[in-house]
């Protein structure tokens, strides 16, 4: 049935005793095709009839279909026209894994964090009503993702209204864990019903959200009654998979692709250090934005499960308790995606750094970070972080100095740290041949012309680059700074001397430790160059290729000393 669907009105032109055939077909297609490219598997599984029918009874893209998060819409793509597409998800030019306005009118956003489809609903569904539009909105959101306050201020507006939007609320009972929080037993007891219908919104449930027929009919009542309302779908995440279903740790909420390296990960580092750290410091307690598995806070949690706190996909509501636990006399380690550190920028300047309060930040997937896309590439928070007052930003080259780092970071007690590292396997350690302040000299040959600074893990191409151009008679010495905010002073110091000073940093030019320290170094000699990634939003692709077509890679530096020096 799948080849001969290519938009929403073919779904809607099948019969009823079609439909279960098609939900079991789509299901056989996620399985496979997933497996081998790698992406969501478990939540979509979940979302297929629910999927079927929003587009029996709406007609997108007339009728705007949101999705919250955007990791449950593979379904989505299917029947709107893309299942020929799917041997390219998540590969370079090939289809996102989340909704993209650039693949189909039928998707508007790509609402990759959580907690936003709410928000974008209401304010689509005040534009329709301003413009005199006949169009309706209908979001189908996570319960996990009610676990963040965008949806609740979102639903306080929405239920305030008129407008017809339509909430179809997929009740799984996990994000990644089982979803925290009062309101997720809420749904469990079933006692949220009145919780909804208090803020002014119908409410229709619960219903079978594997029975089409049951989904659909709930649709078409939600549809008719005009008005803003919330039809509760009970659901299994992985549905239909029995490797998923009776997966206990994320219900293969994501598989990565076939044949895939496997080996040790930055994030298997930082796991075993903060049980070593935890064992021997009962102050230090943990925090994840329902997030547990993928930060690599389960081993903490089984060995300390009283000093783990999953506070759900709420990561501005995470810095401040860290704030409250920091003013309590513990010492909080906040473990989140560096790109999901944005959502609580205003909390991690005003409510811990302000107080000078000791909190640390442990940023996973920063820098490139791949097939996810522009939503994910951690490339903004050494940019951005560095204008808060006391900050300290840590960004570690290898396995060791990320144990060494993480230790200094919790030492620190009047202010916050952060310590960032990418997704990405662990390479070997990178020695260093001395220590200078608080940075590491990696190379050191005499009378050296050229300074790289290599930020973290980009270590390795730095010095590979200095190898190669000494074959050009060019001589070339190798520092990391460890701490990249604040700067330095005796980094700058040792800067001064040198012809030509490039900076190499898995992050945005602007705001990134080179343009700090050309400033700094101003009216001195010394040429400074900031050789990073462009203050623009990256496509998806694998780590290497994205670092490789941006110069951030061995040959790449080369190349660009070489220009620099003019050397031909």
């Amino acid at each position: 049935m799948l080849a001969d669907i290519t938009s929403p009105a073919d779904v809607r032109a099948l019969s009823s005793s079609e439909l279960c055939a098609l939900a079991a077909e789509i299901r056989s297609f996620l399985i496979s095709k997933v497996h081998r490219t790698g992406g969501h598997l478990g939540p979509n599984l979940g979302a297929v009839e629910l999927t079927i029918g929003v587009h029996r009874v709406f007609n997108s893209p007339t009728d705007v279909v949101l999705f919250d998060t955007g990791h449950q819409s593979y379904v989505h793509k299917m029947l709107t026209g893309r299942c020929s597409d799917f041997d390219s998800l998540r590969q370079a030019g090939g289809m996102s894994g989340y909704p993209s306005a650039a693949e189909s009118a039928h998707d508007v956003v790509e609402n990759s964090h959580a907690s936003t489809a709410l928000s974008y609903a209401d304010g689509l569904a005040k534009a329709f009503e301003l413009g005199a539009a006949d169009r309706r909105v209908v979001a189908i959101v996570g319960d996990g993702a009610l676990t963040g306050g965008m949806c609740w201020e979102a639903l306080n507006n929405i239920g305030g209204s008129s407008r017809p939007v339509v909430v179809l609320l997929n009740d799984n009972g996990r994000s990644y864990d089982p979803t925290a929080g009062g309101f997720a037993a809420s749904l469990l007891n079933g006692s949220a019903r009145g919780l909804f219908e208090a803020l002014g919104l119908a409410y229709i449930g619960e219903v079978d959200g594997h029975d089409v027929h049951a989904v659909e009919n709930a649709l078409w009542e939600a549809k008719s009654l005009g008005r803003p309302v919330v039809v509760h779908c009970k659901t299994v995440k992985g549905k239909g998979y029995e490797a998923a279903e009776t997966d206990e740790a994320d219900r293969m909420h994501a598989v990565g692709a076939s044949g895939a390296a496997g080996g040790r990960t930055w994030t298997d580092a930082f796991s075993d250090e903060i049980v070593a750290i935890g064992a021997e410091r009962p102050d230090v307690v943990c925090l994840t934005a329902a997030m547990l598995e993928p930060v690599g806070l389960r081993p903490f949690a089984e060995r300390f499960p009283t000093r783990v706190f999953d506070v759900g996909i709420a990561e501005q509501h995470a810095v401040t308790s860290a704030a409250g636990m920091a003013m309590g006399g513990l010492h909080p380690v906040v473990a989140v995606y560096a790109t999901f550190l944005s959502r609580a920028f205003d909390q991690l300047l005003m409510d811990v750094a302000l107080h000078r309060l000791p909190v640390t930040f442990v940023l996973d997937r920063a820098g490139v970070t791949g097939p996810d896309g522009a939503s994910h590439h951690g490339m903004w928070d050494a940019s951005v972080l560095p204008v808060v007052p006391g900050l300290r930003l840590a960004a570690p080259r290898d396995p060791s100095s990320l144990a060494t780092l993480l230790r200094e970071a919790v030492e620190v007690s009047d202010g916050p740290t952060v310590v960032r590292y990418p997704k990405a396997a662990l390479g070997p350690d990178v020695p260093a041949m001395r220590h200078v302040s608080h940075f590491d000299v990696l190379r050191e040959v005499p009378d050296a012309e050229v300074l790289l600074i290599s930020v973290g893990p980009l270590a390795g191409p730095c010095l590979a680059a200095a190898e190669e151009l000494a074959s050009h008679d060019i001589r070339v010495d190798v520092v990391d700074p460890r701490w990249i905010a604040p700067l330095d002073p005796h980094l700058v110091k040792y800067s001064g001397k040198y012809r030509l000073v490039l900076a190499v940093e898995d992050t945005t030019s602007t705001g990134a430790l080179g343009a700090r320290l050309g400033q700094a170094l101003t009216g001195t000699p010394a040429c400074v160059a900031t050789f990073a990634l462009p203050p623009r939003f990256l496509p998806h692709d694998s780590r290497a290729r994205i670092l490789r077509a941006h110069g951030l890679d061995a040959a790449g530096i080369t190349t660009s000393v070489l220009k620099r020096l003019g050397v031909k």
